[in-house]
């Protein structure tokens, strides 16, 4: 069961992807919605998971540190290494490095997402399966995301489209690795917790930004609201 569960996670993700490399005209939509989708998934998904687990060790106010930690570790990685910014053209190289780090975080935290399947089948299979339909419901907005992370910082198709196999294939191999060892409840908390961060300032700071850019503000904006709205709805269901 948990072998069809990772090929159905591999299958949402590369439907979301191809999905925004078939309507790359409606980049500043799916922009707008893709920002959306990832705080939907910080906020209703990594956060609250990164708390219950993680309180059986630490108090809240630690954990919400470390959630402060990942946002300001990713600013520094932005800013300085990989060199932000909105304007095309001279810094191509740079930018593209930029898309790379997004993609990058995306796919790793696709990979926990398959972890978590795991470790959760390893509590129970009633545990499994529920912690299997939250990560489902997110994984066609992940597909979506890494797409976008590249597209707009310069990236070519056949460049978003090699991450994104990349990003479907992580969750399979993060459910196998849960094969061969087991994390500590709470060290998983803090590990989703940094991974609030990086999508509070991918969503908030990356790619709500650059949806607004140079088109209109209203369709955007709804979208974006749109990617919370399903976001919230489609965990909330997951979670009855």
């Amino acid at each position: 069961m948990i072998i069809w569960i990772s090929i159905a996670a591999l299958a949402s993700t590369l439907f979301g992807g191809i999905f925004a490399l078939r309507f790359k005209d409606k980049l500043h939509l799916i922009l707008g919605f893709s920002a959306g989708a990832i705080l939907g998934v910080a906020f209703f998904d990594l956060l609250p998971e990164a708390i219950n687990l993680g309180s059986k060790n630490y108090d809240i106010y630690f954990i919400t540190s470390i959630v402060a930690l990942g946002f300001m570790a990713y600013t520094i990685l932005d800013r300085f290494v990989f060199f932000h910014s909105h304007e095309e053209g001279g810094e191509e190289d740079k930018v593209n490095k930029r898309g790379i780090l997004g993609a990058g975080s995306l796919s790793v935290h696709s990979f926990l997402d398959g972890v978590a399947i795991g470790l959760a089948f390893q509590v129970s299979p009633a545990v499994g399966v529920v912690v299997a339909i939250a990560v489902l419901v997110h994984d066609f907005s992940d597909g979506i995301n890494t797409v976008n992370m590249i597209l707009k910082n310069s990236g070519t198709r056949n460049q978003a489209f090699k991450w994104l196999v990349i990003d479907a294939a992580a969750p399979v191999l993060g459910v196998l690795s849960t094969l061969f060892f087991t994390v500590p409840v709470s060290t998983l908390g803090i590990i989703l917790a940094i991974f609030t961060g990086f999508f509070l300032y991918i969503g908030a700071s990356d790619l709500l930004p650059e949806s607004h850019h140079n088109h209109p503000t209203a369709w955007t904006t709804l979208a974006t609201v749109l990617g919370v709205a399903i976001l919230y709805v489609a965990i909330h269901l997951a979670g009855i």
